[in-house]
């Protein structure tokens, strides 16, 4: 059996902000793939990750990593089957952490099927166009459904660090099962 079937999904929750909900979407974003597409999905908090900003003196495109947790980071990646970026839209952009993570590394991400979540007042589709460029340039194989999940104003002004994405999200559980599909068809054809 291909390593890349076995390898878990890694759905990335791109902000480590104190009162994010990245998190909590990212853990329904992991539901809503494991009833598409039975695998093993893995809710990866940048949170939980030490990657200080540029600290590896040398580019990452040459994989000689000098510290410890970039060669972790580099194996996580690395061991990954396909990645979900669930990020929110911060100033158009996508979050300094998402970028920081992926800028680690360089050839770890290459080839891997990818998917973006993003999510904002507008449904966050300038910070997944931004993330899209960057994939591309790592190499990634990008799907082409990327849910844009809309958050009315006054939940996101209301910044209380909790949500129920089911119930906040509901209309757009179809966009977001159809892209599990084609991440899915997208690791399949890496057998």
């Amino acid at each position: 059996m291909c390593m890349i079937h076995t390898s878990p999904i890694l759905v990335i929750a791109g902000s480590v902000r104190p009162k994010r909900i990245a998190l909590q979407i990212a853990q329904w974003v992991s539901e809503i793939g494991r009833e598409v597409m039975d695998r093993t999905l893995e809710v990866v908090d940048l949170k939980d990750w030490h990657l200080p900003m540029d600290d590896e003196p040398g580019i990452p495109a040459t994989g000689a990593y000098a510290c410890d947790h970039t060669r972790v980071w580099s194996r996580k990646i690395a061991e990954a089957g396909a990645l979900v970026f669930v990020t929110p839209q911060y100033n158009w952009g996508y979050p300094a952490a998402l970028k920081n993570a992926l800028d680690h590394l360089y050839s770890e991400w290459a080839g891997k099927p990818a998917m973006i979540v993003s999510y904002g007042g507008h449904g966050g589709g300038k910070c997944a166009d931004q993330l899209r460029q960057v994939c591309e340039a790592l190499h990634m194989n990008l799907i082409a459904t990327q849910p844009r999940m809309k958050l009315p104003r006054e939940r996101i002004e209301a910044n209380t660090g909790d949500i129920e994405p089911a119930i906040e999200f509901a209309g757009h559980l179809a966009e977001l099962r159809q892209a599990f599909g084609e991440l899915e068809v997208a690791r399949a054809t890496l057998v």
